[in-house]
């Protein structure tokens, strides 16, 4: 065995490389590996040879970044010495499996922070303590390794590398020892590249192209002068959130001035729209530029590109190995004991409105694969109410002044039969023919909820064609039918941005639908959907327990492919009561009812599929602060503590579990993250409709002016009223007269809720994931 007695530590030590300027640290390195092994004369080899050769009463440290990042370092310092460009004390962060150190100097800090396997090229150095039973004497390379290490780094030298240490209590051997277990990575896992940098490997290394984002150096963090300006003045996304749902006089007489609200809906528009990459950028199988991902409309986009496959842990290089089982994920995280109400007020009406609504635009493809959809419009274009293809569409039109085909049922209109139209539709044997309605979307037939949205919309286009017939009486079907749906597209935005999502805010400031904000703006009237916007949209949490309808308590089992609820209690009798009846908080983790536990779990191995990057790095993406502790995240100790052991590190909790554990803002149905990142892809989408255009925004687009007053005064409670006989029952996405509701206090509950003895997507085969 060779032992080299320790450095000296009374005497001033050699310099990094021999040079006491830091400005020579810029000259190439060479691999440690050959520097060991002697095959390169340095001046540095034999330091690097003495340091890995000491055990930990007398080794040394070297920054596990300097080598390849180039940040100036003064000296390797011997254990128990302060590194020179480190605070006393020195950054460490102890290798999982063991209490190997390891020291980042402070230049290297800002770039990347240190990952549990640390993704770099041959250049680099690492010396470590060798075990943790604290013996000095390590053990050299035999000759033969020393041959075999050689012909791999020849063979391999424009590959990454990763210095990846058993994850056990084996101890870790020093770099020279240890050469064997050194594999191919992507130097990109780390997530270099900051601030919306675009990694690029090139051989062993890599390189961040930082074009237009503001920032500059080596990963991106170095802003620009206007750019650091801005990010200075900026108040962080919190503290916009409170000003906005405090200070309701304030509010109220901003309300009241005309160019004042116009101003800050048209920063609000601007600022979330633009977060949103258009043209789109990448796919589930393009991780990189390509003709691809932008043209294949049958696929869903990516607004971050999925993680290597050569990554040392499915995040990149932090975390565990392998990622938790999902059952017991979903059952100590997400898993409801006890029903949270939403402190915000939010009634069945508007769980049920998000279900239809999404869905014409959510409707991923199973038979090819998670990343596809069969949505191929990308937005608001109504294909849940028409069909999705022209076949599907002509099956449920009359062609007879542009209406669509219905029943009478108790005096009333209904969507037909699947027998009278033959359109394919998703139910299960039980249920009769004369209850199996045919409508747009096959899987609207799953619960009453609906079947309901789905008989308002009918309703709402055969009398808007009759408007329209009464004005334009020498109009032909087809012109009646296509005018008519461009109509109930703009009604449908209306009542998305000033009811749905006026509610979704909290805001006391009143959003505006009015496309002339953004004519004078940059701004491109075309979308794609993203796979993570699917993804943050299983809202499952809004769930109830079980269904109150007039005087019926309908379980779960009773309620889902039930449609003859629709008819029984007629449709104004089901706004009553879903307006009434509270929903489901959705942040904060452990109330995802029973019932549908199976759809987040799909959600969930969906994702796993798709290589989703972590809720962290989303977070930078849409300009939060990553969280710092697993604490950070959930705002408690019990689910941190879980979350830590699933997962080993913050950085490595995946997106959708993530955003079902985060803390909720305070008396709010959501987190931080789910706010910050669902908004700029619903105002996206919703004002880069074509109808929003300075072309299509003008009261010929709709018929007159009568189908231009129909649009710019919609309203959720409008829709009802002009579609139900007899009084007009109030249709709200706030439970009415409600008091604010503080959350419950839940973890020490282990009942779990009803209705847990069915499947729907089961019975569906797998068909309807999305909902």
């Amino acid at each position: 065995m060779l032992h080299t007695p320790p450095l000296e530590s009374g005497k001033p030590q050699q310099h990094l490389y021999g040079l006491k300027s830091p400005e020579n640290l810029r000259r190439s390195h060479k691999s440690a590996g050959d520097l060991y092994r002697g095959t390169v004369e340095s001046p540095l080899r034999p330091l690097v040879r003495q340091l890995h050769q000491q055990g930990p009463q007398g080794g040394g440290e070297v920054c596990v970044r300097c080598t390849a990042h180039r940040c100036r370092v003064r000296a390797a310092q011997p254990a128990g010495a302060v590194h020179p460009a480190v605070p006393q004390g020195g950054v460490r962060e102890g290798h999982e499996g063991h209490n190997t150190p390891k020291t980042i100097c402070s230049p290297c800090r800002p770039q990347t922070p240190l990952r549990s396997c640390d993704v770099t090229h041959p250049r680099r150095i690492k010396v470590l303590p060798s075990s943790r039973s604290g013996h000095s004497q390590h053990t050299a390379p035999t000759a033969e390794e020393r041959r075999g290490e050689k012909t791999r780094t020849r063979h391999q030298r424009k590959t990454p590398k990763c210095l990846e240490y058993e994850q056990s209590r084996t101890p870790c051997s020093p770099v020279g020892a240890g050469l064997s277990r050194v594999r191919r990575s992507n130097p990109c896992c780390s997530e270099p590249c900051q601030n919306k940098g675009v990694c690029m490997a090139t051989g062993a290394d890599y390189e961040c192209d930082c074009t237009r984002t503001g920032y500059n150096g080596q990963n991106c963090t170095t802003p620009d002068f206007l750019t650091w300006i801005k990010i200075s003045l900026k108040p962080s996304p919190n503290t916009v959130h409170y000003l906005l749902t405090h200070f309701k006089g304030f509010w109220n007489i901003v309300n009241s001035i005309l160019f004042l609200r116009d101003a800050i809906m048209r920063y609000v528009l601007t600022s979330r729209s633009h977060m949103i990459d258009s043209p789109p950028t990448y796919n589930a199988d393009y991780g990189y530029k390509s003709w691809e991902a932008y043209s294949n409309l049958s696929c869903y986009t990516r607004t971050l590109p999925p993680v290597p496959e050569d990554c040392p842990t499915p995040m990149g290089v932090v975390g565990k190995k392998e990622l938790p089982d999902i059952k017991l994920l979903a059952e100590k995280l997400l898993m409801r004991r006890q029903f949270i109400p939403d402190p915000q007020g939010t009634s069945l009406m508007f769980a049920f409105f998000a279900q239809h609504f999404t869905h014409q635009f959510f409707k991923s493809d199973m038979k090819k694969g998670p990343a596809f959809t069969l949505a191929k419009g990308h937005g608001v274009d109504l294909n849940h109410i028409y069909g999705d293809n022209l076949e599907r569409q002509h099956k449920l039109r009359l062609f007879k002044d542009g209406k669509l085909k219905y029943q009478i049922v108790k005096g009333e209109m209904y969507p037909p039969t699947v027998k009278e139209v033959g359109a394919d539709m998703h139910y299960p044997p039980h249920v009769p023919d004369s209850h199996r309605f045919a409508v747009g979307h096959e899987a609207f037939g799953l619960v009453p909820g609906l079947m309901m949205y789905a008989t308002i919309w009918l309703r709402e286009h055969n009398r808007v064609c009759d408007v329209l017939k009464e004005v334009h009486p020498d109009w032909d079907d087809e012109r009646l039918f296509q005018t008519t749906r461009l109509i109930l597209i703009g009604e449908t935005i209306k009542i998305v941005i000033e009811d749905y999502v006026q509610h979704l805010s909290g805001y006391h400031f009143k959003l505006k639908f009015d496309p002339e904000l953004l004519f004078n703006q940059r701004f491109q009237y075309q979308n794609r959907i993203a796979s993570e916007f699917n993804t943050l949209y299983h809202w499952h949490p809004l769930m109830p327990d079980s269904f109150h309808i007039e005087e019926k308590d309908y379980s779960y089992k009773e309620f889902v492919f039930n449609t003859s609820v629709v008819t029984e209690h007629g449709i104004s009798n089901l706004v009553e009561s879903f307006t009434k009846q509270i929903a489901g908080r959705v942040a904060g983790g452990r109330n995802v009812p029973g019932a549908v536990m199976y759809v987040a779990i799909k959600s969930i191995e969906n994702s796993r599929k798709m290589r989703y990057q972590s809720l962290n790095a989303y977070r930078k993406r849409f300009s939060m602060k990553p969280y710092s502790s697993f604490e950070d995240m959930t705002g408690e100790t019990e689910m941190a503590a879980v979350l830590e052991e699933m997962y080993g590190h913050v950085d490595a909790v995946e997106l959708y579990p993530g955003l079902l554990v985060e803390k909720p803002r305070d008396k709010a149905i959501f987190g931080e993250t789910m706010v910050e990142m669902g908004a700029p892809y619903s105002l996206k989408g919703l004002m880069g409709n074509p109808i929003c255009s300075p072309e299509y925004w003008k009261p010929s687009t709709f018929g007159g002016s009568i189908g231009f007053d129909i649009v710019n005064t919609a309203s959720l409670q409008r829709l009802v009223c002009n579609n139900v006989q007899g009084p007009c029952p109030v249709a709200s996405f706030h439970v009415p007269d409600i008091e604010e509701t503080e959350p419950m206090i839940i973890n020490s509950s282990t009942s779990h809720s009803r209705g847990s003895d069915i499947n729907p997507t089961v019975i569906l085969k797998e068909r309807t994931t999305d909902l």
